[in-house]
């Protein structure tokens, strides 16, 4: 590296990492702002008009405002403003607009739209084949679309009978027997299942005992699903879809649907729009902390009550009983501190790294720890790998092993086997061994990974093998000296990600994307140490540099993937991953071991 790039360098580390504790404020923890979302706008606005236009009048107008100044020149929309246009928002939009009466409001518009979704479609008569197709034999999003548009008028007086019911009365059976069952059913479509199943059987007229019989059974479960302050999952899609589905069954004033529009009018913001979900709190704290104290950092910039105060809010976010709404084990961290939140892996193991990185671990921290790792190894699947929410059989894709989120495992068990009693480090360690085979034979002949929770709208078949594979190598990184095995697999990955440099330095999410601050910056993390790729590292660093520089470092880009495939970007993805980079800088410029994040 010369001497004029490692100045520059040490000025944007220094700036960066002072804008990332800048955002800490008063909170006591980060928060970051998730992206608007045209699709959560146009069902917040479809849920309130359905209970009563009336007494929403002025969100529903502001939201129709937003989406209409948010519209693509195609005349379709994305999941975010930085986002392609793509048939399901922009139907969802359509639907909104419909039963807004909005109309005649935006007649141009209206054209624009139905324009682009005869095109999507081959024609609008086929729009409900063309969003079915979208997403094969998973309904958990292709019926909620079609109900949707039902229930807005846009599919005529039939269209109703066009919508595929929902088994809604499996919502009555025991939740054990989901698994021994096999059903493609998980707790978190519940309230979706039950909501929409039921108002699809009572507006199409189709008959089924089974399903009349067990309306009100399947009801109770629906309360007894939604948390305290009325968003599932702290999410506007699927919180509208079930609000609206109650108010298409005459259920308007049930408690469900009025705590619903609760939490939809708490959630809009003040320019008309929603987001996909209330924020990643937990999420952004972690990997914030990570990024802080990761590779030769040194001082991470916190104060001691900083940390003693985040380490405090991390063990308090851990789920200590059987969660209410997906059955899990206790010992599990949700992306959020808000009550919809439910326990995944990929935030247990970011909280596990947080809190080993944050202080030498206390009786309260190993306890919390200990039933983290425990949590992680109860999830664990019969292939080695882990899933996102449970153990499962690979019906869904969130009971199925993916290799970012196995990794991730990876680390966090590697932090802390030093620190547990003998026969659990033993487990721990032969749980290890069997994520390593899972990462192996998951490893593509190029050398990559693909991870389940992030991608990218300009790679192939909008993969981000780039994400998944700087994750998996900075999880194998963490295991110093793993073996043959393991260095056979980081040297294919390492020649995956210097494959797939763009031109002008930096990555995007596969060879040949246009470069992203978030996906240069796991990149350079990922390259860090490896000599064979001294060069595409300091090449991507000095990309980085020129992006600090130039003021472009912060702007966020949609890799993110949320339930159903739904992109968002996250305001401070971006900056929490510069700093994990700038801390892991290329050799030469202040040697000193990786740390344990």
């Amino acid at each position: 590296m010369t001497a004029e790039l490692q100045h520059r360098l040490a000025a944007a580390r220094k700036a960066a990492r002072t804008a990332l504790i800048g955002e800490l404020g008063t909170t006591g923890h980060w928060t970051g702002e998730l992206s608007s979302s045209a699709l959560s706008t146009a069902t917040a606005v479809t849920a309130l008009a359905a209970i009563d236009p009336s007494a929403h009048e002025i969100p529903i107008r502001q939201g129709i405002a937003w989406l209409a100044a948010h519209a693509n020149p195609d005349g379709g929309w994305g999941d975010t403003v930085r986002s392609q246009s793509n048939l399901s928002t922009t139907a969802l939009v359509w639907a909104a607009f419909g039963i807004a009466g909005a109309d005649g409001r935006f007649p141009e518009i209206l054209s624009a739209t139905e324009r682009y979704l005869g095109r999507q479609a081959g024609s609008l008569e086929r729009l409900i084949p063309a969003i079915e197709a979208l997403y094969g034999e998973d309904r958990t999003f292709s019926v909620p679309i079609t109900m949707m548009l039902a229930l807005s008028g846009r599919l005529g007086r039939d269209g109703w009978k066009r919508v595929r019911p929902l088994p809604f009365e499996l919502a009555a059976l025991p939740r054990g027997l989901f698994g021994a069952l096999r059903l493609p059913v998980v707790s978190y479509a519940l309230p979706a299942l039950i909501a929409i199943g039921q108002v699809i059987h009572h507006r199409s007229g189709r008959t089924n005992p089974l399903r009349s019989a067990t309306r009100a059974r399947t009801l109770r479960v629906l309360t007894g699903l939604q948390p305290e302050n009325g968003g599932f999952l702290e999410a506007t899609p699927l919180t509208s879809f079930v609000t609206m589905s109650l108010a298409g069954l005459g259920l308007a004033a049930h408690p469900v649907a009025q705590r619903g529009v609760a939490f939809l009018r708490a959630s809009m913001r003040t320019d008309g729009s929603w987001p996909i979900d209330t924020d990643l709190a937990t999420w952004v704290t972690t990997l914030s902390i990570k990024a802080l104290h990761s590779g030769a950092a040194g001082d991470p910039g916190l104060s001691v009550s900083q940390k003693s105060g985040l380490r405090d809010w991390l063990i308090g976010q851990q789920y200590r009983k059987v969660h209410p709404y997906t059955g899990a084990a206790p010992g599990g961290w949700a992306w959020t501190d808000l009550p919809g939140g439910v326990p995944d892996a990929d935030d247990t193991a970011g909280a596990l790294l947080a809190l080993r990185a944050l202080s030498e671990p206390d009786a309260p921290t190993l306890e919390a720890a200990t039933a983290g790792l425990r949590w992680l190894l109860g999830v664990q699947n019969r292939d080695g790998g882990i899933p996102t929410f449970c153990r499962g059989w690979g019906a869904l894709p969130f009971d199925r092993s993916t290799p970012e989120l196995t990794a991730h495992a990876l680390r966090a068990w590697k932090a802390w086997i030093p620190f547990l009693p003998k026969p659990l480090a033993t487990e721990v360690q032969q749980a290890a061994h069997r994520a390593l085979g899972h990462l192996g034979r998951t490893q593509r002949p190029d050398g990559s990974w693909i991870p389940l929770w992030f991608g990218n709208e300009a790679a192939p078949a909008q993969e981000n093998p780039v994400y998944g594979t700087a994750q998996v190598i900075i999880g194998l990184n963490a295991l110093s000296a793993g073996g043959i095995a393991v260095q056979a697999l980081l040297e294919r990955a390492r020649g995956f990600l210097s494959s797939a440099q763009h031109p002008e330095g930096g990555w995007g999410g596969a060879s040949g994307v246009v470069p992203t601050v978030e996906e240069t910056a796991l990149a350079v993390r990922a390259l860090h140490g490896a000599q064979d790729h001294r060069e595409a590292l300091e090449r991507g660093l000095a990309w980085l540099v020129d992006r600090w520089e130039l003021g472009e470092a912060r702007d966020a880009s949609p890799i993110g993937l949320y339930f159903a495939r739904l992109w968002y970007h996250e305001s401070l993805y971006p900056l929490i991953f510069t700093v994990d980079a700038f801390n892991h800088r290329a050799e030469g410029d202040d040697h000193g071991a990786p740390g344990p994040v």
